[in-house]
């Protein structure tokens, strides 16, 4: 599944509300078979103003999966497949600062990943690779984000770091505060191995990081009540279809073709080629096609 002329395929990671956007038409769910595994769910393909994207619900409809449970890989090899050019990951996250209230937007610039349990890269046994993860997420991608939002009453911040812990339970308290002393901005538990992945399979990606509560470590973390959380959650949801919505039509450029992430693989491959298993290059076939 590819566009014609090479035009920007807009893959969207995120909540089941999020795919629910004035003047998306020409929509259709497909699944997408992965050699990886099961994605989370089926691929809603649609169109807006022009632009072409596809929905990924990260956790399937219903919110059946938990963050552990994902297959990050097939999510990541599936939206490849799909001919997705650059990746939007809306998440929910907690505020580890104080001025970093619920309902604020962060577009990240770095991840510190405190994962375990997942599958995390692509590569392995049979075809190595190392790739790059100094700058995680794309330039490109943030700029347009903050141009779409210029201009919205959302209290949005460029910069901050997301510290993605495993799950599902949440942070005690003296992990909290160790975080907090680290520097880090927000806390979640879905976008390792996510930025990852799309780094090796050479997909632009960008994540806006939805802040829902104050994490623990807060002295009125307990006073919050369960209606104030879904309060909150719709209405960065509202806001997240409104920032999407005038974000997608900007991407719709040639930009993305000469951006650095699609060179991610080029100096990557560390297995000499007559040393690499047949076998795990089909796999490949997809996410590492360009340099195989």
């Amino acid at each position: 599944m590819t566009t014609e002329n090479n035009a920007p395929v807009i893959g969207i990671i995120g909540g089941s509300g999020l795919y629910e956007l004035d003047g998306l038409h020409h929509t259709r769910w497909e699944k997408v078979e992965s050699p990886f595994g099961e994605p989370s769910d089926d691929l809603l393909f649609g169109e807006l103003d022009g632009q072409q994207l596809v929905f990924l619900p990260r956790h399937g409809r219903g919110h059946r999966l938990s963050p552990s449970e994902i297959n990050y890989r097939a999510n990541i090899d599936a939206l490849k497949r799909a001919g997705v050019s650059d990746i939007i990951s809306m998440s929910a996250v907690g505020s580890l600062k104080e001025d970093l209230s619920p309902g604020a937007f962060v577009v990240v610039n770095q991840f510190i990943d405190r994962t375990y349990a997942r599958e995390k890269s692509f590569f392995g046994a049979g075809c190595v690779a190392h790739v790059s993860m100094a700058h995680p997420v794309c330039h490109r991608l943030g700029d347009r984000i903050m141009d779409a939002a210029a201009d919205m009453d959302i209290n949005l911040v460029r910069g901050g770091t997301y510290l993605v812990m495993e799950g599902p339970q949440f942070s005690t308290l003296a992990e909290s505060e160790l975080y907090r002393q680290w520097g880090c901005d927000v806390i979640g538990m879905t976008n390792m191995p996510e930025a990852k992945l799309a780094r090796e399979a050479e997909i632009c990606y960008a994540t806006v990081a939805m802040v829902t509560d104050y994490d623990c470590w807060h002295p009125q973390h307990d006073d919050v009540t369960v209606e104030q959380v879904i309060q909150i959650l719709q209405h960065n949801a509202d806001n997240a279809r409104q920032l999407l919505t005038r974000l997608l039509p900007r991407l719709n450029d040639s930009e993305v073709a000469s951006c650095g992430c699609k060179q991610a693989l080029q100096h990557a491959l560390i297995t000499a080629p007559e040393a690499r298993d047949p076998a795990v290059l089909e796999k490949l076939d997809a996410v590492a096609g360009r340099v195989l």
